[in-house]
């Protein structure tokens, strides 16, 4: 007999270090009662042959590029083709969206301006963005790269320096650039470690990063939820 865990719709969630988190989409997929199916291919994790056992797929973030070429970057972009294929609901979050993108024959690299969005900064939905949900006006970012617009894809929402972050492919599939997942723990975690970074171009400092979440996060926090609701619905819902 299957337990209570192994009866529910699982989701399937790729992360890229051993310390990742799925965070608070992690937390509201379990509240919608979805299992979460962790899978790390930094770390020797195979992705499935398909997602029939699945009821859609998460691709997280990391400190890697789309562009690199060690093999499991190159296995996930590739791999990203079954949930499409399959036409289950597929979510790709900052590096996750890149590879959706290289996936659909998009290109991935930073702005002229080599800029990097390392904290809050402005975001502002597109009329097909309005028409599914409201948006925040300021949300988290960590990134120095950017992606094309497939044209397959529709825009969402978009930027100053990165105009491209949010896009839709077919019914199922969003790219989001922005980090809507981190907990307050999370924040505090990136900001210490990944501190060195704060002196790139257009990054801000810690203390922005900290005071932005409690001016900001609220209106992310109900837009995770809403999108969740719209991206895969709760559990008893799934097919």
């Amino acid at each position: 007999m299957l337990s209570e865990r192994d009866d529910k719709p699982k989701i399937l969630c790729v992360l890229h270090q051993e310390s990742s988190s799925c965070g608070r989409v992690g937390m509201r997929l379990a509240e919608m009662g979805y299992a979460i199916d962790i899978v790390r291919p930094p770390l020797g994790g195979q992705l499935p042959e398909t997602l029939e056992n699945h009821a859609g797929a998460v691709i997280f973030g990391g400190p890697m590029s789309a562009n690199d070429s060690d093999e499991y970057v190159r296995r996930e972009i590739d791999w990203i083709s079954v949930p499409l294929s399959e036409n289950k609901p597929f979510l790709g979050i900052c590096l996750g969206a890149q590879m959706m993108v290289k996936q659909l024959g998009g290109t991935v690299s930073a702005n002229e301006r080599e800029f990097a969005e390392i904290g809050y900064y402005p975001l502002e939905a597109t009329d097909h963005g309005r028409t599914l949900m409201d948006w925040p006006g300021m949300v988290y970012q960590w990134h120095r790269e950017g992606f094309s617009l497939p044209a397959s894809t529709t825009l969402l929402a978009t930027s100053q320096e990165y105009e491209n972050q949010a896009i839709r492919h077919g019914e199922n599939a969003y790219g989001i650039q922005f980090h809507a997942e981190l907990t307050t723990a999370m924040v505090h975690r990136w900001t210490t470690r990944g501190s060195h970074r704060f002196v790139l171009n257009g990054a801000q400092t810690r203390r922005e990063h900290l005071d932005g979440r409690l001016l900001y996060d609220a209106p992310v926090r109900k837009w995770l939820h809403d999108f969740l609701d719209l991206w895969v619905g709760p559990a008893e819902q799934a097919v």
